[in-house]
């Protein structure tokens, strides 16, 4: 994106998030691709946006716990109420690209979070029935075979997750495999954060 970028800090975007978003659940999730995004940036040779990539990650889903029927419509007024930048919109809405807007992911950024954001779902529901309730151990062949059982984590669109594999071009092992070490590389940080 050659673009300058107005943005807000990951303080504010935090702030923003939590007013309209209460379920620890749903700030977990946000919190989880917020970390997966970082990882992807710095995997993908773009350390120099991880902080522009963690905040729309943190701040994709930031209508749908008030606004559930309006995901990805309602998103544009509430993030530039916050002062959000319209880079940061168009990331955030084009996650719901041929749900809820014909906001199209243009970006690697958009593409990756495209591909993840169902992903992360499925595969902490996988992790939280092992034994550890870790990521940490978590091996791609238990979540590829959970991913075949379309009654597992059935909220956890497989239409999105290869929508999104297309638009980059990868196998469902690889997505599988990076965004496990994604999900590995914050999980300790995230439990502090949700323990607060």
């Amino acid at each position: 994106m050659e673009h300058s970028r107005q943005t807000i800090s990951r303080e504010q975007a935090w702030r923003l998030l939590k007013t309209y978003n209460k379920d620890p659940f749903h700030l977990q999730h946000a919190l989880t691709v917020e970390g997966v995004m970082k990882w992807y940036a710095r995997e993908l040779g773009y350390q120099d946006e991880e902080a522009f990539w963690g905040i729309v990650g943190l701040l994709h889903d930031i209508d749908f716990e008030a606004y559930p029927q309006e995901h990805c419509l309602k998103a544009p007024e509430l993030l530039r109420a916050g002062g959000v930048g319209e880079d940061v919109i168009h990331g955030v809405c084009s996650h719901g690209y041929q749900l809820t807007v014909a906001v199209k992911p243009e970006h690697l950024m958009e593409k990756v979070l495209y591909a993840v954001d169902e992903l992360t779902g499925l595969i902490w529901a996988v992790a939280i029935i092992r034994p550890s309730k870790h990521v940490a151990d978590l091996e791609v062949k238990s979540v590829k075979k959970k991913y075949k059982a379309l009654n597992f984590a059935a909220g956890c669109s497989r239409e999105v997750i290869e929508r999104g594999m297309a638009m980059l071009g990868w196998d469902l092992d690889r997505l599988i495999e990076k965004t496990i070490l994604a999900m590995r590389s914050c999980e300790a940080e995230l439990q502090v954060l949700m323990n607060l």
